[in-house]
């Protein structure tokens, strides 16, 4: 079996390339359609996804697909590891030309994310990781942050969600903004850029796998709103939401959630 640091080498290729397909599909024009749920997709998420799993599948013949521009093949829940990948996270960015976009790929293994690369081209970041290696941005360690109180934090999470008189409890002051991509977010908040990220809205496997590894390596947290830990490689391939923050500050984020029954 191919080890890890060989695996991250070539992942890591990939999603460059697949970064810069992006921006020069882009700077040609896009063609956007939208899905079912109403959310957008461009021929540029096709056209990479495609690439990436032809080039990925190539070297590793023996892996698994899930993405989420590929039709879902159960033939993955064999495998014993598995590439789960979002060629362009953040297509609403993307389209935009805002920067937080990103192509996000990693290895799940025995149900847990191994091996992990975000790349978000316009900002020129490559986060990596290798579970137990430790987390990078451009090859530089990066640890989460030390903030262990809500008010004044850093919050990336829907601003309107956190001011809903539904709360029993009002959350205090603090700075919240918005990202599309989910694995961008994490990744911010595991560069020590934001303090915590919440999400109380199903999140598929590939917006995830690569941002929870590199979260978790930085010394993040990462669970659903019940604390409960998050599982790769499902056959049903989603959370129900997504909590990602130091130790100390993801215990009180938890305190808020926990209550909290999402429709299902």
């Amino acid at each position: 079996m191919t080890d890890h640091a060989d695996d991250l080498a070539l992942i890591v290729e990939a999603a460059a390339h697949a970064g810069e397909m992006a921006v020069d599909m882009r700077a040609a024009g896009l063609i956007t359609t939208y899905k079912a749920d109403k959310t957008p997709v461009t021929d540029a998420d096709l056209a990479v996804d495609s690439w990436l799993k032809n080039r990925l599948l190539d070297a590793r013949p023996g892996y698994g697909w899930l993405s989420e521009e590929t039709a879902d093949d159960p033939a993955r829940l064999s495998r014993q590891r598995v590439f789960v990948v979002d060629p362009i996270d953040g297509t609403r960015a993307y389209v935009k030309d805002r920067p937080w976009w990103c192509v996000s790929i990693a290895i799940v293994e025995a149900g847990r994310p191994t091996v992990g690369v975000v790349r978000a081209p316009d900002r020129d970041e490559t986060y990596t990781a290798i579970a137990g290696g430790g987390a990078l941005l451009n090859g530089a360690p990066i640890h989460a942050s030390k903030t262990d109180a809500i008010e004044g934090c850093a919050l990336l999470a829907d601003a309107d969600m956190m001011r809903h008189p539904a709360w029993p409890t009002p959350w205090p002051p603090m700075r919240i903004e918005s990202r599309n991509s989910i694995a961008y977010r994490m990744c911010s908040v595991a560069s020590g850029a934001f303090d915590a990220m919440l999400a109380l809205s199903t999140k598929c496997e590939w917006d995830m796998a690569a941002g929870e590894l590199i979260a978790t390596e930085a010394g993040c947290l990462v669970t659903d709103h019940k604390g409960r830990a998050l599982a790769y490689n499902q056959a049903k391939p989603s959370a129900p939401s997504l909590v990602c923050a130091n130790p100390a500050l993801h215990r009180l984020i938890l305190a808020r959630t926990e209550p909290i029954d999402l429709p299902s």
